[in-house]
């Protein structure tokens, strides 16, 4: 089951003065497309970048999130924080996140042009926390070597048994029966 955090910022909500239907709605959008079991962390904040922050860093580290949905707090206001405290968070930025969404977005509401929405890669995992999927030995090796699960798959160059020489915590001679694949692997 993985665990997913949606995570809205909005003062108003949450002083209680209007309800919060964007985040709602964003666990919705995403449950329809994920057909894996979800574990969902709900939390709504007032626009605070060090309360987020913290937010984020603890979603991550102490709750292992593997995702975390954030909405509001991306306009140009003073208040609107959300992308630098989760900038301040992140390994790395993938900028064409945010760009697809506001191309995407502008086409039905014109000032998600003013949106600073971005996304990125989350704050160190423990290898612990990764799962390493690799058709060769090396993949395998490198799995291991920073404690990460692996899972290795018998479709490259690779056999079946000079895969398994390697020791992985997991072997398939492919990813065809994904029920298989998601029941084994506990996702």
């Amino acid at each position: 089951m993985m665990k997913v955090a949606r995570v809205t910022l909005s003062d108003r909500a949450s002083a209680g003065i209007y309800e919060d239907l964007s985040g709602p709605r964003i666990e919705e959008v995403f449950a329809a497309d994920w057909t894996g079991a979800i574990e969902w962390r709900r939390l709504l904040l007032r626009d605070e970048r060090s309360v987020l922050e913290a937010t984020l860093r603890r979603l991550c580290d102490e709750e292992g999130c593997a995702l975390i949905l954030t909405t509001g707090g991306t306009g140009p206001a003073p208040r609107d924080i959300t992308p630098e405290a989760t900038r301040a968070v992140l390994e790395r930025e993938l900028p064409g996140f945010g760009e697809i969404m506001r191309t995407r977005s502008f086409a039905t509401v014109p000032t998600a042009i003013l949106s600073r929405a971005l996304a990125g890669t989350g704050i160190k995992f423990a290898g612990s926390q990764v799962d390493v999927i690799g058709d060769t030995g090396h993949d395998i090796a490198c799995g291991k070597a920073f404690g990460a699960r692996t899972i290795a798959v018998a479709t490259g160059s690779w056999s079946r048994k000079q895969l398994a020489e390697h020791e992985p915590d997991f072997l398939f001679d492919d990813l065809s029966n994904v029920d298989e694949v998601r029941r084994t692997l506990g996702w």
